[in-house]
């Protein structure tokens, strides 16, 4: 466990809270959906150290352990970030793995920081190319009236709209993937995020164009999507991703919801390991 100054303060630093198996494995740097915490990744960290990498997660700015400034929640801000995360590590040879929202970081570090540092990437259940159903966007997943609705709720009754959120994350069809335990430390995860935050972060995610950066992904590329997604859903997402990639390969996972690497754990870890060692 460390921490990783992403930017000096006149008054107070932002830090990162980072947490690095260490070994000498290539390194693999997982970025977590909102808005939970690197904790999220608790079920891919052993198996990918057992293949041989060295797994890596932070907190996004706002969420989990790290600092929780008023200001800085646009993608521009959050690439720097992971940049300042693979510096001040030394990290090259990285595959970065972007879950959800974290899949937004990901093609906006390739767009301003090029593939320098990177060996491939992984999109999983990611937010990417572009959420927001617009006229220019039509295939767009995410209705304006949506993401009006959910900034409201939050707004509204906290304690309740991340009950029904992890529900859903989790859910196909209205069935729960996971057990109870595990939804509820999805809760708690929700339970250390910042509302500014968590609201600000929300219009990044589900207001974003990451087509002109996918267009600068040239490095090989995973999609990995649940077919029940409900929350991203694959058609106007990751199908979307795939196909604005010309050097990806995707692998949809039957009957998982959002959080498919926690409910279809073993699946998840073995396709991720499997293109990892191509």
């Amino acid at each position: 466990m460390t921490e990783v100054t992403a930017h000096h303060g006149l008054f107070k630093d932002t830090n990162l809270h980072v947490d690095d198996a260490g070994g000498a494995g290539r390194p693999v740097v997982l970025i977590h959906g909102w808005p939970l915490s690197g904790k999220s990744f608790e079920e891919q960290i052993p198996a990918l150290q057992e293949a041989g990498y060295r797994p890596i997660t932070y907190d996004r700015r706002g969420f989990g352990l790290s600092s929780k400034p008023q200001a800085g929640y646009n993608y521009d801000v959050l690439a720097e970030d992971l940049q300042k995360v693979l510096v001040e590590l030394d990290l090259s040879d990285v595959t970065l793995v972007g879950f959800s929202m974290g899949g937004g970081e990901v093609a906006r570090y390739l767009g301003l920081y090029g593939p320098a540092r990177i060996r491939s990437v992984v999109f999983a259940s990611a937010v990417t190319p572009y959420l927001m159903r617009t006229d220019g966007n039509p295939d767009g997943p995410l209705t304006p009236e949506q993401a009006d609705g959910m900034a409201e709720d939050l707004v509204t009754d906290e304690a309740a709209f991340y009950d029904s959120f992890t529900r859903d994350f989790f859910s196909v069809d209205g069935v729960l993937k996971v057990s109870e335990v595990q939804r509820k430390e999805a809760g708690a995860m929700c339970g250390q995020a910042n509302k500014n935050a968590a609201l600000a972060c929300m219009a990044a995610f589900g207001g974003t164009d990451f087509r002109g950066d996918l267009a600068d992904v040239t490095v090989p590329a995973l999609v990995i999507h649940g077919d029940g997604d409900a929350t991203v859903p694959f058609e106007g997402s990751g199908r979307r991703t795939h196909a604005a990639l010309a050097d990806s390969e995707v692998r949809v996972i039957k009957d998982a919801p959002h959080g498919c690497n926690v409910s279809h754990a073993e699946e998840w870890n073995s396709v991720v390991i499997e293109f990892l060692a191509k």
